[in-house]
């Protein structure tokens, strides 16, 4: 197997190539060892790696051999260091066990390469964190690859591997695969395993998966993935059948509703509101019911409640790194957005806490209630394309507060979901006139994700995504999919 035949197979396409026994799962290996280090020169998306030969993983998975990389945030492999992007942990960290999401993915057959880059503690909607430099956009290398799955993204977007790891408190799943031109869900919450680490990572609003170049890859995947553990503090029922049997599968007549319009009342680029008014008139087409809708609840209480929570969150992970590292936070090991954002979650009481909480059932309660007239809703996924590299930049001599609005200003459309512990999907069905992708959301009531896979796959073939390949690429060969 050469490298242009590599990057031509999604993950589902690699794995039946290795079990039909053409080529072996060491010798795909060694192709995505160099194809990721090719990508990596350009684009800076590799905070480890790639490893001489692949973490452990089993013969007998459903993605046998086929090249993975784990964001380096939440997750953790047994024997790989973590650094989450942050200085504070300087050379990183060596955790002497997996996460029970690392565990399914070994059980996958998934073979890790490669540790990718994220912002500082994840809490950015791009990947520059100091600890790594700028992971870039393989569509225009001047722009970010978004975040704070970034370092995935990226890879993925960029023909070295077919499929990566990422996690979603805010976006970071979606945002990414918008801004590189991939699959992102965002699952219910409780339905991937964040164990044994933490029961909820931020509060509920955190969830993990992957980002992925076709919707069939990610409904494979999370077929996997989708279990729980003793003392997960969400047991969800599962899926009626599987969720790659959703794929191609009729989604019947749906109510659709179109939001195009930031809650925060923030910018949205012109083209991407066409972008999106675009799929609603193919899926007014195809006989769904599609009009101008949206939930109803105030942006400035919603944005103050993912202010607590978030900075709470973050104060409470650099306490407990102050204490497993003997090294003590401070300006000069944290960007000074972390840093303002930790000294406030420092601040935070109780009552801050329980009012917080108290908002995002508010919010939740009005999502329910919306989702019981409308089966879907349609939105951007990002205000705007890619942003340029530094746009969003942690080191600025931001306060707390400032720097979340700046923050949730340019990624206005995805926190909706990690508050309410939706699923929401982001695909990439648009381009801007300047060639970059635009992220179009599709977000359902909880545990909904058969319903946008099934969604998911009908715009794919609609308005089909795969013949598209950035200008940073491993390979030189037309992207074809078998």
């Amino acid at each position: 197997m050469n490298i242009d035949e590599y990057a031509s197979l999604d993950a589902t396409a690699l794995a039946a190539v290795i079990a039909s026994g053409e080529v072996t799962a060491d010798e795909v290996a060694e192709v995505a060892i160099e194809a990721i280090g090719k990508a990596d020169q350009e684009l800076n998306a590799v905070a480890d790696g790639p490893f001489e030969r692949p973490l452990g993983y089993s013969r007998d998975g459903r993605f046998a051999g086929v090249p993975f990389a784990i964001k380096d945030l939440v997750l953790h492999a047994a024997g790989v260091p973590t650094r989450m992007g942050t200085r504070l942990l300087g050379k990183g960290v060596v955790p002497p066990a997996d996460t029970h999401l690392m565990e399914r993915f070994r059980a996958a057959g998934l073979a890790t390469l490669a540790v990718t880059t994220t912002p500082e503690l994840g809490f950015n909607g791009n990947s520059e964190a100091l600890a790594y430099g700028s992971t870039r956009n393989p569509w225009n290398t001047a722009h970010s690859a978004g975040g704070s799955s970034g370092g995935s993204a990226a890879l993925v977007a960029a023909g070295a591997l077919p499929i990566a790891h990422a996690n979603d408190g805010g976006g970071s799943i979606r945002v990414p695969a918008a801004c590189n031109g991939l699959v992102g869900l965002k699952p219910t919450r409780g339905r991937v395993p964040a164990g044994p680490d933490f029961a909820d990572p931020l509060y509920g609003m955190g969830v993990e998966l992957a980002v992925s170049r076709t919707v069939r890859d990610t409904a494979a995947l999370l077929d996997e993935v989708a279990v729980s553990y003793p003392g997960d503090p969400y047991v969800l029922a599962p899926p009626a059948r599987p969720w790659l049997d959703e794929v191609g599968a009729d989604p019947g007549r749906l109510r659709i509703a179109v939001h195009t319009e930031a809650w925060s009342g923030s910018y949205v680029d012109p083209e991407v509101a066409r972008a999106v008014e675009a799929v609603a008139q193919v899926l007014e087409a195809a006989g769904h019911h599609v009009e101008r809708a949206t939930p109803v609840f105030e942006w400035e209480s919603f944005l103050h409640a993912n202010h607590v929570l978030w900075c709470g969150f973050l104060a409470g992970a650099v306490a407990g790194i102050e204490e497993m590292t003997g090294v003590a936070a401070s300006p000069e090991n944290l960007e000074r957005t972390s840093w303002a954002c930790v000294e406030y979650g420092r601040s935070i009481s109780a009552m801050d806490l329980t009012a917080a909480l108290g908002a995002v059932n508010v919010v939740s309660r009005e999502a329910g209630r919306f989702f019981t007239e409308y089966d879907l809703l349609l939105t951007p996924t990002m205000n705007t394309p890619a942003l340029p590299l530094g746009r969003l930049d942690a080191n600025a001599d931001l306060a707390a507060a400032d720097w979340t609005r700046h923050l949730f200003d340019a990624c206005s459309f995805t926190p909706l979901f990690n508050q309410t512990g939706a699923p929401a999907i982001s695909l990439p069905l648009g381009q801007s006139s300047q060639g970059l992708p635009i992220g179009v959301q599709l977000g359902g009531p909880v545990c909904s994700e058969s319903l946008l896979l099934r969604v998911a796959a009908y715009l794919e073939e609609a308005m089909p995504w795969a013949d598209r390949r950035p200008a940073v690429h491993v390979s030189e060969a037309r992207q074809v999919l078998r």
